[in-house]
C-alpha cells in the first residue's frame, strides 16, 4: 500500500492547540501537510483566550522540519471563521483539508441547565463547524477538492450529565451528513468522528500526552490515525461516522428496522401495541443512506403493502 501522504495539500486544523486537535496537526504535518493551526486558547469552559497553545504546536511542526501557522480566531463568531480561512490563503493560497475539532465541554444537569449554556455549545460545536466550513467551501468548490472532518461524540446516544454538550454534537453529526449530500459531485467528502481519548476536555490533566493511568493508552494520538485518513485523497467514503481512539476504530450508524406496515388507514394505539414486537425488531434493518434516500425507500415499504379497505 502507497503511504498516505499530503505533499501540496493545506490543512486547517481547529482546537489544535492541545489535546486531539493537536494530534491531528501533528500527524498531518509529519506527513506532509501544510497546518494551519488554530486556537482560541481558552479554558475548557470556553473562557479566555490565549494564543500560546497555538504557537506552540505550530512552532514545534516548525522544528521538526514541517511548514505551520498559528490562528487564534474565535471560529464560534462568523468573522473569525473568516479570518482564519484568510489566514489559511494569506499563508498558503488554497485550503484542501478541515478538520473541525474545536469544542468546549462543562458538565451541566437538567432542569438546572440554563438557555443560555445550550446556545453557548451550539456556538462553538454546531457553529464553529457551520462557519469555518462555509468559509472553506467556495475553494474546495473551485478547486474540485475538499476533505472535510467534523468532531461528534457517543454523548449523542444519551447522558445526564451530557444534555447540552450531546445535543449540540448531535447537531454537529446531523450536519455532517448534510454536508456530504451537498458535497456530492464536487469533489468534496465529509465525514465525523466520535473519538475516544483522555484529554483536558475529558478531564485529564495532562490532556492525555502521557497515557499514564489510561486504559489501553487512550492518547489523543490513537485518534488521528483515522481522521488523516479521512483527510486523504484516497478517502473511500462520505457522509459516515466513525468511532475512533483507544485502539479501536469502528463505524457508528444510525439504523432502521423493517418495521410493521399495517394494511389500512385504520390504525389505532392498539394496532401499534399489537405488532410492538415487529417494530422493534432488529434482526432485519438497514442503514439509510441520506434524507432523500430514505424518504424514496420509505414510501416504497409503504407502497409494497396494499390498502385494503376494512370490512
Amino acid at each position: 500500500m502507497e503511504p498516505i501522504r499530503f505533499d501540496g495539500r493545506v490543512a486547517i486544523v481547529t482546537g489544535a492547540g492541545r489535546g486531539i486537535g493537536k494530534a491531528h496537526a501533528l500527524l498531518l504535518a509529519e506527513r506532509g501537510a501544510r497546518v494551519v493551526v488554530n486556537d482560541l486558547g481558552s479554558a475548557s469552559s470556553g473562557d479566555g483566550s490565549d494564543s500560546g497553545p497555538a504557537e506552540q504546536v505550530a512552532a514545534a511542526i516548525r522544528a521538526a522540519g514541517g511548514d505551520a501557522v498559528s490562528d487564534a480566531s474565535d471560529i464560534a463568531s462568523a468573522e473569525g471563521a473568516a479570518q482564519l480561512v484568510r489566514r489559511a490563503l494569506d499563508a498558503y493560497g488554497r485550503v484542501d483539508v478541515l478538520v473541525n475539532n474545536a469544542g468546549i465541554f462543562v458538565p451541566g444537569e437538567f432542569p438546572t441547565l440554563e438557555v443560555s449554556e445550550l446556545r453557548r455549545y451550539f456556538d462553538v460545536h454546531v457553529g464553529g463547524s457551520f462557519n469555518v466550513t462555509r468559509e472553506c467551501w467556495p475553494h474546495m468548490v473551485r478547486s474540485g477538492y475538499g476533505r472535510i472532518v467534523l468532531t461528534t461524540s457517543h454523548g449523542i446516544l444519551g447522558s445526564a450529565p451530557l444534555i447540552a454538550y450531546g445535543t449540540a454534537k448531535g447537531g454537529v453529526f446531523a450536519l455532517a451528513r448534510a454536508l456530504a449530500v451537498t458535497g456530492q459531485g464536487l469533489g468534496i467528502t465529509v465525514n465525523s468522528i466520535a473519538p475516544v481519548a483522555a484529554t483536558r476536555l475529558a478531564g485529564s490533566e495532562d490532556d492525555g500526552a502521557s497515557g499514564e493511568g489510561i486504559p489501553d493508552g487512550s492518547t489523543p494520538a490513537l485518534v488521528s490515525p483515522l481522521v488523516a485518513l479521512l483527510c486523504h485523497e484516497s478517502c473511500p467514503v462520505s457522509g459516515e461516522t466513525f468511532l475512533s481512539g483507544g485502539r479501536r476504530h469502528a463505524r457508528v450508524f444510525v439504523a432502521e428496522t423493517e418495521g410493521y406496515v399495517h394494511p389500512d388507514t385504520d390504525i389505532t394505539p392498539e394496532v401499534v401495541a399489537g405488532h410492538w414486537a415487529q417494530i422493534m425488531d432488529e434482526s432485519d434493518h438497514y442503514v439509510p443512506a441520506d434524507t432523500g434516500t430514505w424518504m424514496k425507500e420509505n414510501a416504497a415499504r409503504i407502497a409494497a403493502v396494499p390498502i385494503v379497505s376494512p370490512a
